[in-house]
């Protein structure tokens, strides 16, 4: 039986806008995948960098549709899929709209502003954000040093907060950013290879740099029900069910990375960098 997400869980998740489950995947499991991720080539061919504030960059590789790699495996388990289907406010199918592996790697890799995911897909205009949610996938230890994940526990009942750039990323208005800190509870996300961090698109969170000697890599797969319609993108795995497979493929297939057909992000092409004017009324440093 997959391991999905329980009732008690779901509900966790709908009030603090996120819920961490341990050793979602089993530690062969993450060993294998770890493994051809730090030797993928084409992974490393097609990483972009995003510059901090302090010019720092942080580093991921994101693809929108899923294939038949040991990532998208995991992306496609059906652990994943059904415990996301528990958690969009949808009865239409799951599917897929984009999957990151972030490196941020020893003594150079960058912060994360704070910000909101439906932030970035705000301008791929996608309409309802209780649609869309994100799974990421601790590949190594998170912690503090390392630059773990921070989230402020209940911000994704704020709703959308304007967005700004800050650096080349795209981050919240501080100034609501700062209320919600003096209000609510700031947690550091600390997270073990192969626990699970599902979390809302509206929940507020960032990182700090790397500043340890050991390196942070996660891998986080965001989903949309095909209900959910967005009017400003070209990719296609957002509007395509997604095709479940058991949950011991991956353990099962060859271990094989990346292919260079894979639809890469291009961040000249990503319609959330992009300038719409009312990011200069925002407040982000």
């Amino acid at each position: 039986m997959a391991r999905v997400l329980s009732d008690k869980e779901v509900h966790s998740y709908q009030q603090d806008g996120f819920v961490i489950i341990k050793n979602f995947f089993s530690k062969a499991e993450i060993d294998k995948l770890y493994k051809v991720a730090t030797g993928d080539q084409v992974m490393k061919e097609n990483a972009v960098d995003l510059n901090d504030q302090t010019g720092k960059k942080t580093r991921l590789t994101l693809w929108f549709k899923p294939g038949d790699d040991i990532y998208s495996l995991l992306v496609r388990s059906e652990r994943m899929v059904k415990s996301v289907e528990k958690l969009l406010d949808s009865p239409s199918p799951v599917c897929h709209f984009h999957s990151k592996l972030m490196q941020k790697e020893p003594k150079v890799g960058g912060a994360w502003e704070w910000h909101q995911d439906y932030g970035y897909w705000y301008k791929n205009q996608f309409l309802y954000p209780e649609q869309l949610t994100s799974v990421m996938i601790a590949l190594t230890e998170a912690n503090k040093a390392n630059g773990c994940l921070q989230i402020i526990r209940g911000s994704h009942k704020m709703g959308r907060v304007n967005h700004g750039f800050t650096g080349e990323q795209v981050g919240a208005d501080m100034v609501m950013v700062d209320h919600a800190l003096a209000t609510l509870e700031h947690m550091y996300v600390e997270l073990q290879p192969g626990d699970a961090l599902f979390f809302h698109p509206n929940l507020l969170h960032r990182s700090e740099a790397n500043t340890s000697d050991s390196p942070r890599w996660s891998l986080i797969s965001c989903y949309n029900s095909l209900s959910n319609p967005a009017y400003n993108d070209d990719s296609l795995g957002w509007r395509e069910p997604i095709s479940m497979v058991e949950d011991d493929a991956l353990m099962k297939a060859a271990a094989v990375g990346a292919t260079s057909q894979s639809d890469f992000l291009k961040k000249e092409k990503d319609p959330a960098l992009k300038e719409t004017g009312w990011e200069k009324e925002v407040l982000t440093k």
